[in-house]
C-alpha cells in the first residue's frame, strides 16, 4: 500500500492514476494521515481543505497552478465529496472562482471552469458529522466526464450567470440560479473584497464568488456511477 501513499511524482498515465485511487477504496481518513505522518484534525471547522490534500498527497497530484487540473498532464481534476449513508452529496461542490471583470469575449468551451470539469476524478467520502474525521472511510473513486445533456446544461446555466455579471447584477444573484451551477461568495470571511461590474459599468467593491456544482448534479453524477 505504501508505495501507492507515497508516489514521487504525478501519475504519468489514466490508468496509473486509477490504480492508485483504487488502493484508496475502504481506507479511513485517519489511516491515511498515519501513513503518511499528518495529524487528523478534530473536526474540519477551521480545515475544511484538509481532506482534499491528503488525497491529492496520496494520489501524486502536483498542481501548481490553479487555473489547471490537479493532474494537469492527464487533463483531470481531482474532487473529493462528502457523502451520507446513502451515498448522497452533503454540499455543493466548488470548482474555481467566477470572473466578476473583463468577461467580455469569455466562452464556455475556452472557460476556466470547463477546463475544470471536462474530466474529474471524484472520490466520496464518508462525510456524516456524528463520525470522527479518522473513522471516516473513503468510497470507491471514480473518473467522470460530462455527456453531451449535461455540458449543455453547465454551458446554459454560466452563459445566464456571465450575463448577469456582465450587466452589473452580480449583487442580484443567488444560488437558485442554475440548475446544475451556481454561483455563491467565496471568502474566508465577509471583510474580504474585490473589484466587480456595477449596474452602470462602474467598478464597484463586492465579496469574491465561486462557482459551485449543486448537490442534485452531483447526486446525478453518483447514482451514474454506481447505478
Amino acid at each position: 500500500m505504501k508505495e501507492y501513499i507515497f508516489p514521487k511524482t504525478e501519475p504519468q498515465s489514466i490508468p496509473q492514476l486509477l490504480n492508485r485511487a483504487e488502493v484508496l477504496a475502504g481506507v479511513t481518513l485517519g489511516e491515511l494521515a498515519d501513513i503518511n505522518n499528518i495529524k487528523t484534525p478534530d473536526n474540519f471547522k477551521r480545515e475544511k481543505g484538509w481532506t482534499g490534500q491528503l488525497i491529492e498527497l496520496c494520489l501524486g497530484a502536483t498542481a501548481g497552478s490553479k487555473s489547471q487540473q490537479d493532474f494537469a498532464q492527464l487533463g483531470i481534476e481531482l474532487k473529493t465529496i462528502p457523502i451520507d449513508e446513502y451515498g448522497k452529496p452533503l454540499e455543493t461542490t466548488y470548482v474555481c472562482y467566477a470572473p466578476l471583470l473583463d468577461v467580455a469575449g469569455i466562452e464556455w468551451h475556452t472557460s476556466n471552469i470547463r477546463n475544470k470539469i471536462r474530466q474529474v476524478l471524484w472520490v466520496p467520502i464518508d462525510g456524516r458529522r456524528d463520525i470522527p474525521p479518522r473513522d471516516r472511510r473513503i468510497a470507491t473513486p471514480f473518473l467522470w466526464t460530462p455527456s453531451a445533456e449535461q455540458d449543455n446544461q453547465l454551458r446554459m446555466d454560466w452563459e445566464e450567470l456571465m450575463e448577469m455579471i456582465a450587466l452589473g447584477e452580480i449583487e442580484n444573484v443567488t444560488a437558485r440560479r442554475g440548475q446544475y451551477l451556481q454561483i455563491r461568495p467565496k471568502a474566508a470571511d465577509g471583510s474580504a473584497l474585490t473589484e466587480a461590474i456595477g449596474k452602470n459599468g462602474q467598478k464597484i467593491q463586492t465579496r469574491p464568488r465561486g462557482f459551485y456544482l449543486k448537490k442534485e448534479f452531483t447526486r446525478q453524477i453518483l447514482n451514474n456511477a454506481f447505478a
